[in-house]
């Protein structure tokens, strides 16, 4: 088992017995590891503690982050801006595949993908001249399934591996000093007018809060399509980057998630952590803008 693999098998541990509030001999022996190398481990691919992680496991943290997300994302979408996020030195911008682009099936498109480490396991990156078209946690779906979907969605594309093409995009979410200073990064995907809406809205939620799929579709001057609202964001085709992590149930409840329950929940512990340490660490808030495009 290798590093990543232990690191993720932890969390998902600690995601499953949070009420039980494993001590970390008990966690620590989960992956076969004494506690001084488990809690060295920990620290250097989460960035925190096991006791630190499992402290936020608690059952009304999604209502508190609910509730101070509210004005956030529905106040900065009203008034055309960004949320006030700090996505580790860079900012996302989206760019919609065109009408004829989706014609063109791919055709003189080169897409370039690899297979990157990360604490939550092993992700899927694909990435075109003109962003991130794909980024998708390996768990559920085997390399061959992902690259068949992938063809499937551009027939007449060029698919190679080219790690160096798509480290950047792991780097931007989980090394900030890795890509200080760098251009934006860029996403090109494929999706209804009304999905893209949705995608470009998720933007505007700031790393640690979330938002109800309600508030969601009341920012974007629909609020009964709430539903409509949950498939756009289950067809979301970038982790992390697209944060649909980020929107939860009205009743502070995680709701779905494309790459699992358990993936999602560590995620939202990961990112609310690493905020909270940021903030520790750096008195100075500094905003970096997130580009709705």
């Amino acid at each position: 088992m290798s590093d990543y693999d232990r690191i993720a098998s932890a969390m998902s541990y600690l995601v499953d017995h949070a009420s039980a509030q494993p001590g970390l001999e008990e966690i620590a022996a989960h992956v076969h590891l004494s506690p001084y190398h488990f809690q060295r481990l920990f620290c250097r691919w989460a960035g925190t503690t096991p006791k630190r992680f499992l402290q936020v496991l608690t059952l009304e943290r999604g209502k508190a982050l609910l509730d101070k997300s509210r004005s956030i994302l529905e106040t900065s979408h009203a008034l055309g801006l960004s949320g006030s996020s700090r996505l580790h030195d860079h900012f996302v911008q989206l760019e919609a595949v065109t009408p004829g682009e989706y014609k063109s099936r791919g055709r003189q498109l080169k897409i370039d993908y690899g297979v990157h480490s990360t604490p939550f396991g092993p992700m899927f990156v694909a990435v075109t001249q003109r962003g991130v078209c794909r980024a998708e946690f390996m768990g559920v779906n085997r390399l061959e399934e992902l690259l068949d979907d992938l063809q499937d969605a551009w027939p007449l594309s060029s698919i190679g591996q080219s790690i160096g093409s798509t480290r950047r995009v792991v780097e931007a979410f989980f090394d900030s000093g890795s890509v200080s200073g760098n251009a934006p990064l860029s996403l090109h995907v494929a999706g209804t007018n009304f999905q893209i809406a949705v995608w470009r809205a998720l933007l505007t939620i700031p790393p640690g809060a979330v938002a109800s799929y309600t508030q969601v579709a009341a920012a974007l001057g629909a609020p009964r399509s709430a539903r409509a609202v949950g498939n756009a964001i289950a067809a979301n085709p970038v982790a992390l980057l697209i944060p649909c992590h980020r929107v939860i149930q009205q009743s502070g409840a995680l709701g779905g998630y494309r790459w699992g329950h358990s993936k999602k929940l560590m995620v939202q512990t990961w990112e609310r952590m690493r905020d909270c340490e940021a903030t520790l660490q750096d008195s100075s808030s500094v905003s970096y803008p997130v580009s709705t495009v």
